[in-house]
């Protein structure tokens, strides 16, 4: 697969919509991306897109956060999409590896993500809760490992503990749960 990835743009706004959307198979990401995007609270955000050919067949957002009582520059990942022809192909996992890396050049020294915990430990991220570090509302104790961080930059997890808090869009139990 010869995949291209690059930062989106506004003028991507409609190709990111429709991955959102084919990835999932319905729209509930695609509006959340959409709101994020226009939220000042979730600045900085990372948004990248994979394009085959000229194709755009995955996404992934990092917006900003923070850890309450702490000045860790934080961010999370949420969501990643790939469309259904282009899944199991390594995509996601190119869109994280480049995602990390303009975190890391960027100053961001913890990510986080509530997601799978057999695909994300493949690139790093370990289950949070054993370091401290709470997500924003309560994960239920028999999905404690979805809530997941890797630190960046050489940060060290056990130096930090605390309850991340997300962008405004973010913020809201719907996100947060099964």
């Amino acid at each position: 697969m010869n995949l291209t990835i690059r930062t989106a743009t506004e003028a991507d706004r409609d190709s990111v919509y429709r991955v959102e959307s084919q990835a999932f198979g319905y729209d509930k990401e695609a509006k959340l991306v959409d709101s994020l995007l226009g939220d000042s609270t979730a600045e900085p955000c990372v948004s990248l897109l994979a394009f085959e050919k000229d194709q755009a067949v995955g996404h992934i957002l990092f917006t900003a956060g923070r850890i309450e009582g702490s000045e860790r520059k934080i961010s999370l990942l949420a969501p990643l999409s790939v469309v259904p022809d282009s899944q199991g192909k390594g995509v996601g996992g190119k869109l994280i590896d480049a995602g990390l890396k303009l975190l890391a050049e960027m100053g961001i020294e913890l990510v986080f993500v509530l997601g799978h915990p057999g695909y994300y430990p493949k690139f790093g991220f370990t289950p949070a809760h054993p370091y401290g570090l709470n997500a924003p509302f309560p994960i239920p104790e028999k999905h404690a490992d979805a809530w997941m961080v890797q630190a960046l930059n050489d940060t060290e997890l056990r130096s930090v503990r605390g309850t991340v808090v997300c962008a405004d869009e973010l913020n809201k139990p719907e996100h947060w749960r099964e």
